[in-house]
């Protein structure tokens, strides 16, 4: 007959056991992107039957590189994995490629970028799974690790287009943002994260205090206060979609390139809309007759259909060589790299679809233009500059056609400088780029003393807003109204 002690350590050994056999049978879960039947094709789930594929047998790794692990008891869990707010990547693993997949055993997915001459590190790729070897500081390789739940795979198969050419298979992997560790007194975060959105809102904010003044007050709806409005308007919108791209984060692919394409759109349209003022100014001096009775109405319309007609050509030649005319794997949007250049690593993509960005030939597209309006300005600025010296006596009309062009000198430096900063800011130096957060920071503000607080009939006309008796409305502007006033 048993005693109680024996029962008692025979209860404890059989829960011991049963215990360990529920831990060594559970299943371990691999998320797959699609159906098990299934495999990813051009970019969508397809059954691998239809293709003469295989479906995707996982392969998996260990920690120090030992190739076929043995993992019996795993199971599919089927679907994207759910980022919530984090941005969602998409990573292909093919031959001869920088992006290596190691799936664990444990169901953990590693992504490896790999730097150098991946031909050197061909069969040897558990050198770059030993811990001790990464943590050593080698440039020469990157890792994110994304636990279950956070990524899918799958077998990749590309058709090689529509001629017909020779497939191309791989693995691919949606992932979810690798949360990184964020040190918000760190002074490069607070430049990026913090102290630059705070730029843009108060650049938004002094722009449209710009516009609202030219658009407000009667005496200055000319044409010229009119293509200010504009103008103004346009760097609105540029600064607002340059917000949304400096946080990489909390959006995704679509949002990135619905950025881009309003951000370098305005940007241009700012570009032409300054040409076209510059076009007016130099016409107008040369113009014998300066008292044409053509309203302003019907040449802003004229300046609207050059500017408008031209950016949004230029745009649609962009977007058509974004998608139809760019070289495989050059899709990378270099606009953005700079806000989250991490980040970008996870979006190599070499076949199939997934454009997240403007590509560089598309941003070749938007910024020759600006760089030939640029060189026409200055032959308007030279050639008007030398008509302005050889001019000895001037009325009141060519005084008013002066501080224009002074105030369009002004505008012009202020954006190409902008400009310039910007396109330096691409070259992946931390020094470059707080140079180009500053001059778009520092650019509202002197757009403002240009156009407002520099030019006395301006603050004149402000001033008289917050008084009993409001400017007049005329239809021969300020300069007529306050001839005699002295605040011109």
């Amino acid at each position: 007959m048993p005693t109680p002690a024996r029962t008692a350590f025979a209860i404890i050994v059989l829960s011991v056991i049963g215990s360990t056999h529920t831990t060594t049978t559970s299943p371990v879960r691999i998320n797959k992107c699609c159906e098990k039947f299934e495999v990813v094709y051009d970019g969508k789930c397809t059954v691998a039957a239809t293709v003469n594929a295989t479906v995707w047998k996982p392969e998996f790794i260990g920690r120090k590189g030992e190739r076929n692990v043995q993992v019996d008891n795993y199971r599919f869990v089927i679907g994207l994995p759910d980022c919530g707010t984090k941005q969602k990547f998409t990573i292909y693993e093919y031959h001869d490629s920088y992006d290596k997949l190691i799936l664990f055993p444990d169901g953990q997915l590693r992504h490896l970028i790999l730097r150098h001459d991946h031909n050197k590190v061909q069969g040897s790729v558990g050198n770059y799974l030993d811990e001790d070897y990464i943590d050593a500081g080698d440039s020469n390789v990157l890792q994110y690790d994304y636990a279950q739940g956070l990524y899918c795979m799958d077998r990749a198969i590309g058709s090689g287009g529509e001629g017909g050419g020779e497939l191309m298979e791989g693995l691919i992997a949606k992932v979810c943002s690798p949360k990184e560790e964020i040190h918000w007194t760190d002074s490069d975060v607070m430049l990026r994260k913090i102290i630059n959105p705070i730029c843009h809102g108060l650049a938004m904010i002094i722009l449209l205090v710009v516009s609202i003044i030219y658009f407000v007050l009667p005496t200055l709806r000319d044409l010229v206060g009119n293509m200010v409005t504009t103008i103004t308007m346009c760097l609105i919108v540029s600064q607002a979609a340059d917000l949304v791209r400096i946080f990489t984060e909390f959006s995704n692919h679509v949002s990135f390139l619905i950025a881009d394409l309003f951000f370098y759109v305005s940007l241009l349209g700012a570009f032409f809309w300054l040409n076209a003022l510059g076009y007016y100014i130099w016409k107008m001096f040369r113009t014998r007759n300066v008292f044409l009775r053509v309203s302003d109405g019907r040449k802003y319309c004229w300046y609207s259909a050059y500017a408008w007609g031209c950016t949004g050509t230029m745009a649609a030649i962009a977007v058509f060589a974004h998608f139809f005319l760019d070289l495989p794997g050059s899709n990378n949007s270099i606009g953005s790299s700079s806000n989250g250049a991490e980040s970008q690593h996870a979006t190599r993509e070499s076949f199939f679809e997934g454009q997240e960005n403007i590509s560089w030939l598309g941003i070749a597209v938007f910024f020759t233009p600006i760089a030939f309006i640029i060189i026409v300005n200055i032959f308007f600025f030279v050639t008007t500059l030398r008509f302005i010296n050889r001019m000895h006596t001037y009325g009141r009309i060519h005084h008013k056609l002066r501080c224009s062009f002074v105030m369009f000198t002004l505008i012009f430096a202020t954006m190409s400088v902008a400009w310039l900063f910007l396109i330096l800011s691409w070259l992946h130096f931390d020094g470059l780029l707080y140079m180009h957060i500053i001059a778009n920071a520092l650019q509202a503000p002197c757009i403002l003393y240009i156009c407002v607080l520099r030019q006395k009939h301006v603050t004149f006309l402000v001033k008289s807003c917050f008084r009993d008796q409001a400017p007049q409305t005329t239809e021969w502007g300020d300069e007529m109204t306050y001839m005699n006033g002295g605040d011109y």
